[in-house]
């Protein structure tokens, strides 16, 4: 059994990664801010260590002992300055890969994101599809990071894996699904152009699943992987399926791709012009997300790390719909 690293182990994706390295008998231990929300993890048999992946210090004392690093904290968000998105998305990755290899850990498993491979493109990409620069300050900091590791890589005996993740969605998301949820509640749901463009929904549970194999699989070292559900669903028919468990009306607002991206250029010009530290309701990057072709292959994960998702969409949107429902 192995002693498991995991940055941003109290969230969302972290909680349900250390969750199952748990249930397979491993030593789990977490990276936490001071002010870190531990409702997720509170029940959890975990090694915490505070710090900061901005601050290598503290990076480098939680790594003593360390088999196995998942480096799953990042500034995932749409809105924020570059300076911030830069320091946490590609410092933060430097600060944790050198320090994990000054300790001489054997596996490093980057978190990074699809989004690095752009949108828009009309068939489903796989890993041997270009990195695509990008205007969104999240998505290009995560492509600098993962150029960084590529080189990095180079210079140091430490295995390194990257997991890019479609859509996450799941029990305990309150960054998407609780969000999305909320609005089809309130009847603010809608679409661009029509909601007919492709999306790559992935639950997480399937997600981790794919990161714990990462973790271990020997055929894992020095690859890159796609993680989605693997489905062949647009956004529309995404939505009505979230309504029919939910209970609630469908949306039927659309907005077209042209005339949504141009809306939400303005709104964000207007929120930094006075400086405004929440996101708008549309921002570019969710027109983008919403409204172009988003959709990947999985192939390589099922033939590499013999990995397929375990959990079907109908009992992810149930399981999904029962915690917001409850919690």
């Amino acid at each position: 059994m192995a002693l498991v690293l995991i940055t941003g182990v109290n969230g969302f994706i972290g909680s349900h990664i250390a969750e199952k390295l748990l249930a397979a008998g491993h030593t789990v231990r977490g990276l936490i801010r001071k002010t870190s929300d531990l409702k997720f993890i509170i029940d959890f048999d975990i090694e915490l260590y505070y710090g900061d992946i901005t601050d290598i210090e503290s990076v480098k004392r939680a790594m003593t002992g360390v088999d196995v690093v998942v480096h799953n904290a990042a500034l995932a968000s749409d809105w924020g300055h570059f300076s911030t998105f830069y320091n946490a998305n590609v410092a933060g990755v430097q600060n944790v890969a050198k320090s994990a290899a000054e300790a001489g850990v054997h596996r490093f498993v980057d978190i990074c994101t699809s989004a690095i491979y752009g949108f828009g493109d009309p068939e489903p990409l796989n890993e041997l599809s270009s990195y695509k620069k990008s205007i969104f300050h999240y998505v290009e900091t995560k492509r600098l990071s993962a150029l960084w590791l590529n080189e990095f890589e180079k210079t140091c005996p430490m295995e390194f894996t990257s997991i890019c993740p479609g859509n996450v969605f799941g029990t305990r998301d309150h960054t998407f699904i609780e969000k999305y949820f909320d609005a089809l509640r309130d009847g603010k749901g809608g679409y661009v152009s029509g909601g007919l463009t492709k999306t790559c929904p992935v639950y997480v549970e399937n997600l981790a699943d794919a990161i714990v194999l990462a973790c271990f699989h020997p055929d894992a070292a020095g690859e890159d992987f796609l993680i989605t559900d693997g489905l062949d669903i647009d956004w529309k028919t995404f939505t009505e399926l979230l309504c029919d468990e939910l209970g609630f009306k469908k949306p039927k607002m659309s907005i077209p791709f042209p005339v949504g991206y141009a809306i939400a250029f303005v709104w964000e010009m207007i929120y930094l012009l006075f400086a405004v530290k929440t996101p708008p309701l549309l921002t570019r990057y969710r027109i983008s997300n919403g409204g172009s072709n988003y959709w990947f292959s999985i192939d390589k994960a099922k033939r590499m790390l013999g990995w397929k998702p375990a959990v079907g969409l109908e009992e992810a949107i149930r399981r999904s719909v029962a915690w917001y429902k409850n919690k």
